[in-house]
């Protein structure tokens, strides 16, 4: 399971065994949400955040919180998805402390 980012106490993380749609798992606690990436040529054209069947969704502020993080990161966590199943390297995990604004 490769961590690839933290904010404010989210884990951002792909499972090994992952599928198309690029997509990434944001868990704090028990609650657990997944974002979808949709591309066209390349670029984003739409972030989609869905449920994880038997699980509970994150809300409240911390899906708030992810929402803003991938509108800042949605381009690296594409490119780490790309690296990690594509390529097969390895991704740098990077922690982030300060709120995005």
């Amino acid at each position: 399971m490769p961590k690839i980012f933290e904010y404010l106490g989210i884990l951002i993380f792909f499972y090994s065994n992952e599928h198309e749609p690029i997509h990434v798992h944001a868990k704090m606690g028990e609650y657990e949400s997944k974002a979808e990436f949709y591309l066209s040529n390349g670029l984003i054209t739409e972030i989609r955040i869905t449920n994880i069947k038997g699980v509970k969704s994150l809300r409240g502020s911390e899906l708030k919180n992810f929402k803003i993080f991938l509108e800042h990161f949605a381009d690296r966590i594409v490119e780490k998805w790309i690296d990690y199943f594509v390529y097969h390297k390895n991704v740098e995990f990077e922690r982030i402390n300060k709120k995005i604004k």
